[in-house]
C-alpha cells in the first residue's frame, strides 16, 4: 500500500534524539532548491527560449521510451534521461533498533491549457479585467515518505509506491470569457529500500527508483514524453541510531567500502551542518541528500537569500537586478506564464532595501590577523572577495599599514618603454579612463597609483631590476590628496615624481596607458605587441587557463590593479578568432610569472591604429 503523499509526521519525540531529526528537515531547503532548478528560468517569461527546453534533471522517464534506441549507459549524471535511479551509501549503525527513514521526491508535470468562450484551446486570452492568461506546462511537487527497521532492509528489503494519481481540473475565468484546464496523466513508479551487512555496524544501503509507467506513444517527442515523467527525483535519508558515511571524505578505513558503491544518475552526499573542526578522518553525519546534480557534502541555501529563483548557479543579487529592470510589459508576460515566477516578481518588486543590501556578498572565511604573512595570505583570499570597491577605499583609508602593504607591487613591475639611451614617449594622447577597463573583472578595479619606474637604458642589465618602493603612509581619509605616489628614479637621478590623487578619486589613472606601458619579465620589457609563451600557474590558475599552457600568444595591453599589481592582456596566436577579440576587446589575462619572453628584447609595437582602437573602445 503506498505512503501518504505529501505528508510529514514527527519521526522522533525524545529531545535527546532531536538531532538527526533536525538535519533531517533542515535538507529540506535544499532538496526544494533541487526539486525546482532550472523549473523556470529569468527572464520567467514563456517566450523566452530558455523556458522552452525544461526539466534537465533527474527525470525518470518510461523505460520503453527511454530505451527505445538501445539500454541507457550508467553514470552519475542526473541530467541523463533514464528510466531508473540508484543511491548506494554506507551506513553505521551500533545497536540493532536502528531505524531508516527515506522521502522520495519529485515533480510531476501538469498542462494549463487555456481555452476561450467556445471551448477551443488557446494559446492566450485577454480576459475583461485586463488580465492575460497562458498556455504553458506547470508542475505539481510529490514526495513519499517511508520509515522502516534496518533489520527488514537486511532481510530482503521494501517495495513501496511512490506514483501519482492523475487527474483534471477546471478553473472559470472571469466574465465567461472561457476556463483554464489542467491535466495531468498518473504516474507509476516504485522504489525499493534495501541493505547489505559489510561489516560488524556497517552496512550498505541500497534506493533504487524506477519509472514502471507504460508511455502513451513510445515514439513520441521528448516534450510529449515528460507527461509520464518523474522530473527533478531526488531522495533524502535519515533515520534513528543510523550515521551516514561521506562518499565524498570517508574516513580512512571505510574508504574501501565508499568505493564500492554504486550510484546511478544520482550521487548522495551529507546533510546538515559541516563540522566545527576536521580531524582529517572523514566525514559522517545524521542525514543524506541523493540529488541528480552533484553536491559538496553539507550543501546549504544562503541565508541571505530571500527566495527561490529557481537558478542556484547563479548570483542573487544579479538575477534581482535584472528582475527589477524588466519592463511592466515582460513583468506582465511572466505573471501569466506561471504563478512561481509571478511570486518572484512580487519579492522582488517589493524587497525591502536592507534585504537586498544583504544580497551584495557575504566574507564567511575571515580569521584574526596574527602575522604580515597571514595579513598577506587574507589578502589574496578575502580582500578580493569583498563586496567591492567602496569596502576596499574605507579599508584602505583606515589601516594605513595594510594601504602600505598594498602598494608592494607583484613580480614584474610595470616601467615606461625606453627603447634608446634617451627616453622617448610616444606623441599620442592619453586615453581616456574607460579605456582602462580591460572587463567586466576590470572595469571594478580601476587602476591603482602608479608604482612605475623609468627604466634607464645606459644601467647595467643586472641593475634593471626595479626595487620594491618604501611604503608611504596612508593620509587620512578627509586628506583630497589621498594617495602619494612611490619615487621614480629617472636616468639623471632620484627624483620624487608629483603627487596623484588615489585611485578612487578623480585622476587616479592619469598617466597608464595599457597601450604603451611595459612591464618588466627577466630582462625583456613587455608591451603591446609582444610575442610570449603562456604558462599558467600550476596552482591558483584559471581552469580555462590551463588549456593555453604552452600556446604563443601576443600581449595587446599592460594593466594596472587597484592592489598595485599588473596584468598582460593576450591573444592566443593560433585563435581562428584572434582578431575579431582584438578588435572587439575580449582578452585573455595573465600575471607576468606567467607568461615566457619569446624574444631575447622587447618588441612593444608602435602607436597606430591597433593602439587607437584600445583606446577608443571600452573593454568588456
Amino acid at each position: 500500500m503506498p505512503d501518504q503523499v505529501g505528508v510529514r509526521e514527527p519521526l522522533l519525540t525524545d529531545d535527546a534524539d532531536a538531532a538527526p531529526e533536525r538535519a533531517f528537515e533542515q535538507l529540506g531547503a535544499v532538496a526544494d532548491a533541487v526539486l525546482y532548478e532550472g523549473y523556470l528560468l529569468y527572464p520567467y517569461r514563456r517566450s523566452s527560449p530558455k523556458n522552452r527546453v525544461r526539466w534537465q534533471f533527474g527525470v525518470l522517464l518510461p523505460r520503453d521510451w527511454v530505451e527505445r534506441f538501445g539500454p541507457v549507459a550508467p553514470g552519475i549524471s542526473g541530467s541523463a534521461d533514464s528510466w531508473y535511479q540508484q543511491t548506494e551509501c554506507l551506513l553505521r549503525a551500533p545497536k540493532d533498533d536502528a531505524v531508516v527513514r527515506l522521502r522520495v521526491r519529485y515533480l510531476q508535470m501538469q498542462h494549463k491549457q487555456v481555452e476561450d468562450a467556445d471551448g477551443s484551446p488557446v494559446e492566450s486570452l485577454r480576459t475583461a479585467d485586463g488580465a492575460t492568461h497562458l498556455s504553458f506546462d506547470e508542475a505539481i511537487p510529490r514526495e513519499t515518505e517511508l520509515t522502516v527497521p534496518l533489520a527488514e532492509l537486511l532481510d530482503g528489503g521494501r517495495t513501496v509506491d511512490v506514483g501519482a494519481p492523475g487527474g483534471d481540473e477546471y478553473e472559470p475565468l472571469p466574465g465567461d470569457a472561457g476556463r483554464i484546464v489542467r491535466r495531468h496523466r498518473e504516474l507509476r513508479a516504485a522504489t525499493m529500500v534495501a541493505a547489505e551487512p559489510l561489516a560488524p555496524g556497517l552496512f550498505r544501503l541500497r534506493v533504487r527508483t524506477e519509472n514502471t509507467s507504460q508511455p502513451a506513444d513510445p515514439g513520441a517527442c521528448r516534450n510529449e514524453a515528460l507527461r509520464d515523467a518523474l522530473i527533478a527525483t531526488h531522495t533524502v535519508l535519515g533515520g534513528e541510531g543510523v550515521e551516514f558515511v561521506s562518499l565524498i571524505d570517508p574516513p580512512t578505513a571505510l574508504a574501501e567500502g565508499a568505493r564500492g558503491c554504486r550510484n546511478a544518475f544520482t550521487f548522495p552526499v551529507l546533510g546538515g551542518a559541516p563540522p566545527k573542526s576536521a580531524d582529517g578522518e572523514g566525514e559522517t553525519g545524521p542525514a543524506m541528500l541523493s540529488a541528480p546534480i552533484i553536491l559538496s557534502d553539507h550543501p546549504q541555501v544562503a541565508p541571505e537569500s530571500p527566495g527561490d529563483l529557481h537558478d542556484a548557479a547563479e548570483i542573487d543579487e544579479i538575477l534581482t537586478l535584472r528582475t527589477m529592470l524588466l519592463t511592466d510589459a515582460e513583468k506582465a508576460e511572466a505573471r501569466a506564464t506561471d504563478p512561481r515566477a509571478a511570486r518572484i516578481l512580487d519579492r522582488v518588486d517589493s524587497m525591502p532595501r536592507e534585504v537586498f543590501e544583504r544580497l551584495h556578498g557575504a566574507i564567511r572565511s575571515l580569521t584574526p590577523a596574527a602575522s604580515s604573512a597571514s595579513r598577506t595570505s587574507g589578502r589574496s583570499t578575502g580582500t578580493r572577495a569583498s563586496t567591492g570597491t567602496r569596502a576596499s577605499a574605507e579599508a584602505r583609508s583606515a589601516a594605513p599599514q595594510a594601504h602600505r602593504e598594498t602598494l608592494t607591487p607583484e613580480p614584474g613591475v610595470a616601467i615606461r618603454a625606453a627603447a634608446t639611451a634617451t627616453h622617448h614617449e610616444p606623441s599620442v594622447p592619453e586615453p581616456p579612463a574607460a579605456a582602462h577597463s580591460a572587463s567586466p573583472e576590470a572595469q571594478h578595479r580601476t587602476p591603482a597609483p602608479d608604482s612605475a619606474t623609468k627604466a634607464p637604458a645606459a644601467v647595467p642589465a643586472a641593475h634593471r631590476e626595479t626595487p620594491t618602493p618604501e611604503p608611504t603612509p596612508a593620509p587620512p581619509a578627509s586628506d583630497p590628496v589621498a594617495l602619494v605616489a612611490p619615487h621614480e628614479p629617472p636616468a639623471s637621478g632620484p627624483t620624487a615624481t608629483p603627487q596623484r590623487p588615489a585611485w578612487w578619486q578623480e585622476g587616479g589613472d592619469e598617466g597608464l596607458s595599457p597601450t604603451t606601458d611595459t612591464v618588466l619579465v627577466g630582462d625583456v620589457p613587455l608591451g603591446a605587441g609582444s610575442p610570449v609563451l603562456l604558462r599558467p600557474r600550476t596552482r591558483g590558475a584559471d581552469a580555462q587557463d590551463m588549456f593555453l599552457d604552452g600556446r604563443s600568444a601576443t600581449v595587446a595591453g599592460v594593466f594596472h590593479d587597484v592592489d598595485g599589481s599588473v596584468r598582460l592582456a593576450v591573444t592566443v596566436d593560433d585563435d581562428p578568432a584572434a582578431e575579431l577579440h582584438g578588435w572587439y576587446g575580449r582578452f585573455h589575462y595573465f600575471r607576468p610569472d606567467e607568461v615566457e619572453p619569446l624574444a631575447t628584447t622587447g618588441t612593444p609595437a608602435a602607436p597606430g591604429r591597433d593602439h587607437d582602437r584600445l583606446r577608443r573602445r571600452p573593454q568588456r
